[in-house]
This record gives C-alpha cells, sequence and structure tokens, in this order.
C-alpha cells in the first residue's frame, strides 16, 4: 500500500511542478526534453530493461512493433507539453481528473480490440465516466478556461491512446521495462529535435526543472510497478485506488494550496468519476 501511495503523491507533485513552473521561470518544453533524459538514465539503471528477451532486432523490424513505438515517441512528450497547458488553463483539479478518466479508453479498447465480455456492471461505470468527463469539461465563456477545455479533451485523448499502445506492447510479449526505456529514448529524441529545430535558447531553469520532473515521472511510474508487484492478486485494488486517490488529492492541493475555483458541475464531475472507478473495481473484483 505504500508504493501505491507514494505513486500516488509523485503525479500530483508533476501537476504542481508544471503548476508552478512558470512563476519559476522554468521553460516547460526544455524541462520535458531534460526529464526524459534523467527517465531513460533511472528506468536503465533501475529497472534493468532485458533486451535479450525483447528480440530486439526482429522486434523493430516487425511494422506493427515498430509503429507503436514511433506513436509513443512522439505521443508521450506532445501529450506532456498538452498536460502543461491543461494545468495552467484549468487547473490542477480539472487536469488531473481527466487525465485519470481516460483510463476509460482503454477499458472500452479491451471489449473492442481485444474481446472481453462487457458486463452491465462495467456498462454503468464507463457511462458515468463520460457524463463524469462531460462535467470536467464544463466551462464558462472565459477564453482562458475555453483553451482549458480543448486541453483537457486532448489530455484525455492522449493518454488512453498511450495506455492502449503500452497493453498492446505488452499483449505482443515484450517486456515492460525495455518497452519504457525505448520510449523514454524516442521522446527524449523527438523533444530535442524539435527544440533544436526552433533554435531554443537554453536555461538553467529549465534544465533544473527538467531533473526534478524526470525524478517525479520516473517515480510516480516505479512506484505504480511496485504497487502491482506487491499486491498482484489484487491488480483493480491499484488501479482504482490509484486514479481515485489522483482525483481526491489533485482535488484538495488545486483547491487549498492553489486556491483554484471549482464549479458544482466539475464537481459533480469530480464526484462521478469517483464513483465510475469505484463501480468498476466492485464489479473487477466481484466478477473479475
Amino acid at each position: 500500500m505504500l508504493n501505491l501511495i507514494l505513486a500516488v503523491l509523485c503525479s500530483v507533485a508533476v501537476s504542481v511542478l508544471l503548476k508552478i513552473a512558470r512563476r519559476r521561470n522554468i521553460v516547460i518544453r526544455q524541462a520535458i526534453a531534460f526529464n526524459y533524459i534523467l527517465a531513460s538514465a533511472l528506468s536503465y539503471y533501475v529497472l534493468t530493461p532485458d533486451f535479450k528477451g525483447l528480440g530486439f532486432t526482429e522486434f523493430v523490424l516487425q511494422s506493427e512493433q515498430a509503429f507503436i513505438f514511433l506513436a509513443l515517441g512522439i505521443l508521450l512528450p506532445s501529450v506532456f507539453m498538452i498536460m502543461s497547458k491543461a494545468v495552467e488553463y484549468a487547473g490542477i483539479v480539472r487536469a488531473d481528473a481527466a487525465q485519470r478518466l481516460s483510463l476509460f479508453l482503454p477499458i472500452i479498447a479491451a471489449f473492442v480490440i481485444f474481446g472481453e465480455t462487457l458486463s452491465s456492471g462495467k456498462l454503468i461505470g464507463i457511462i458515468l465516466a463520460f457524463v463524469a468527463l462531460c462535467c470536467l469539461l464544463y466551462k464558462a465563456a472565459d477564453k482562458q478556461l475555453q483553451k482549458g477545455g480543448i486541453a483537457l479533451a486532448f489530455v484525455w485523448l492522449g493518454y488512453g491512446v498511450i495506455d492502449i499502445l503500452f497493453k498492446q506492447v505488452a499483449k505482443s510479449g515484450a517486456a515492460f521495462p525495455a518497452t519504457l526505456f525505448i520510449a523514454f529514448i524516442l521522446s527524449a529524441c523527438v523533444m530535442f529535435g524539435y527544440l533544436l529545430f526552433k533554435r531554443e535558447i537554453w536555461t538553467v531553469p529549465g534544465f533544473i526543472g527538467g531533473i526534478i520532473l524526470g525524478g517525479l515521472n520516473f517515480m510516480n511510474i516505479l512506484f505504480y510497478i511496485k504497487a502491482h508487484q506487491s499486491l498482484s492478486a489484487n491488480p483493480s485494488l491499484v488501479f482504482a485506488g490509484m486514479n481515485i486517490g489522483v482525483i481526491c488529492l489533485g482535488s484538495i492541493t488545486g483547491a487549498l494550496v492553489f486556491k483554484e475555483k471549482i464549479s458544482r458541475v466539475n464537481l459533480a464531475g469530480i464526484l462521478l468519476g469517483i464513483a465510475a472507478i469505484l463501480v468498476l473495481f466492485y464489479f473487477n473484483q466481484l466478477f473479475g
């Protein structure tokens, strides 16, 4: 349970860092680039990916798997940048909730792509999730909130697609540490290539912010993996606990620390999101 708590704390800490970045003169795009350098190094030395088990040469020659790695390399940094905009415009509360509600896209994929049976309980959970998302995306006429609504929609879509890609890689038999390492390396190449093309002027705060971001990002993933390992008999507990924990802690942090205003409709969305995750958790425990 300690690993799960630490994963939740690291995930929310990432959002907090994105929130205060501009105040600390941290250029987010630079921080994201350096983040993937540290995350790649940590994943290599801590997770010790097994490239022999991956069958790397044959693996990358398969067009489908090469496409998945390439897609991850582009999506990971792109969605990270969109997440920073969502936090800036819409706040930590709605950004974290939108990210966590993205789990329902891979759940839908489980039925459509991977052939899982759709039960009435799971259908109720999915419907609740989409209603929750609509409430979270509800916005006033303010232009900044309009931008936030668009960013939230892309956060939800982007993280959902990323999760589906990771599930597809896992289905192919690839070791997760090796997959994660390669995805981080490709993401770093994409970000640095983009910034060099834009003739970025590098800053010290951007580098320091990237190191902190990379450490938090990696620890979030590491503790999440360890939580699944320590609670291997109850994966749905980890899945639900992580998402509920981030939504709740993110809401408290945004409201108390950053004085973010949450409308009644947005609050209803957060509560419906928690209810949706609990419904899926309950039915997975009962019938899974």
